[in-house]
């Protein structure tokens, strides 16, 4: 029938296009500070899913997984993950995102996602507060594992990657900005 091929071609445009810009990486890396410069500089508006889960929770991620453990913090992160309206949005993960099939998957649906890669000596030269940190990792597991465990999944699921490694956040930033506008 000739209307479904016009209807196939619309579906392949709404598919190929990308609405919105997906930071994932690890706690620390910069998302939060990158996203909001980001929002800023393409006129889009900011969504931090750590603090909509906060805000609906009225608790610290690190109250949540302290309280109720690691599975019920992803189980709740991957709701917020995919309520997400799509459309001209800079979207700031937690870190635990990637362990989401379908939050990334309705992510990579319409969004760019870009993995904010950081080595693991840059992240423990930032100073991170990890008893306040709200890291969604299996008991006893190590900040190191955790870092280790969630590599391969920040690779999978990236359109494309930035080394934050020892750069200032206007480099970062412009490395972004380049990479959307290539």
């Amino acid at each position: 029938m000739p209307g479904n091929n016009i209807m196939d071609e619309d579906l392949d445009n709404i598919e190929a296009k990308k609405d919105s810009i997906v930071l994932i990486g690890m706690p620390g890396a910069g998302k939060t500070t990158i996203a909001p410069l980001l929002a800023e500089k393409l006129g889009w508006s900011l969504i931090d899913t750590d603090d909509n889960i906060e805000t609906a929770a009225c608790k610290s991620c690190q109250e949540i997984v302290d309280q109720y453990g690691y599975l019920y913090f992803r189980n709740l992160e991957e709701k917020e993950l995919i309520s997400i309206n799509l459309e001209n949005h800079v979207i700031a993960t937690g870190g635990s995102a990637v362990y989401s099939i379908a939050g990334m998957s309705h992510l990579k649906s319409r969004s760019m996602v870009i993995f904010m890669q950081i080595s693991f000596e840059d992240l423990l030269h930032r100073k991170l507060d990890m008893k306040n940190r709200g890291i969604a990792s299996k008991t006893g597991q190590t900040f190191h594992e955790t870092y280790l465990e969630r590599q391969p999944l920040y690779h999978k699921y990236a359109d494309c990657t930035v080394d934050c490694s020892g750069k200032s956040r206007d480099q970062v930033l412009n490395e972004i900005l380049d990479l959307i506008e290539s």
